[in-house]
């Protein structure tokens, strides 16, 4: 499995973009497994039920009014939040029936993830939080008290996508711009449950918390650093008009 660190971050949507770029590629056979950690830029991430929230367009106008930019991301779920601070994860497998491996895919990322996290002293866990921002059962927490890490797939004909982030550092910066655009949306949470790893052990820093997730990954992956294809990064620039949002 091709494993890189590549990170488009102009413009807001390009890594959006590159990831539905190589789960096209991955399903056309052009391309086998590919697992990308990177560090992203700082957007706002809606999913499909946010866009057709009657809020949405003021969602959007207070995500650009605290410096992130919209995108519209490629799996379901609600708005997550993504920075300089976090890493976001793209894991794209070929498979022939998608359907049929949604829970084990969920929950080997999950555990992987907070593997990794354990290995660092975290006190992770895996479940969902009452009151947590983009609610999913495969959440990772720290000590059952604030969410660091959301993941989501997006199912296409011979190929899955598994993504998410993860929240290292700045977690005042995602409830920042969480609450008014949570409040537009229309949406009940709990800010006290957004958090980052360094809220409970301070000192891991993007390149600490990557090299922990890779050895987690490289425990059950062949990875083989290589690079994203150029003719990938060309389909992406096509792509990328379709991950932003459509508002006045």
């Amino acid at each position: 499995m091709i494993f890189t660190t590549e990170s488009f971050p102009k413009p807001g949507a390009m890594d959006v973009a590159v990831s539905h770029s190589l789960l096209r590629e991955v399903a056309e056979g052009s391309l086998g497994g590919v697992f990308r950690l990177h560090v992203p830029s700082a957007v706002v991430a809606f999913g499909r039920a946010d866009r057709v929230t009657p809020g949405y367009r003021e969602a959007v106008r207070a995500a650009d009014a605290h410096g992130f930019a919209a995108v519209e991301r490629l799996a379901g779920g609600r708005a997550a939040v993504f920075h300089q601070s976090t890493l976001a994860f793209s894991w794209v497998l070929p498979e022939p029936e998608p359907k049929s491996g949604i829970d084990e895919r969920f929950e080997l990322t999950a555990e992987l993830m907070a593997r990794a996290f354990q290995s660092l002293g975290i006190d992770a866990r895996i479940g969902k939080l009452p009151g947590e921002y983009c609610p999913g059962a495969w959440s990772v927490n720290v000590g059952g008290r604030v969410k660091v890490m959301g993941v989501g797939q997006r199912l296409v004909r011979g190929a899955v996508h598994v993504g998410g982030v993860v929240v290292v550092d700045d977690s005042r910066r995602i409830k920042d711009v969480l609450i008014p655009v949570y409040r537009a949306l229309g949406l009940d949470w709990d800010p006290r449950t957004a958090g980052a790893l360094t809220d409970r052990s301070p000192g891991l820093d993007n390149e600490i918390v990557a090299a922990a997730i890779v050895e987690s990954f490289a425990s059950r992956f062949d990875l083989e650093e290589g690079a994203i294809p150029p003719r990938v990064i060309e389909r992406a620039r096509t792509l990328v008009a379709g991950h932003l949002p459509e508002v006045a």
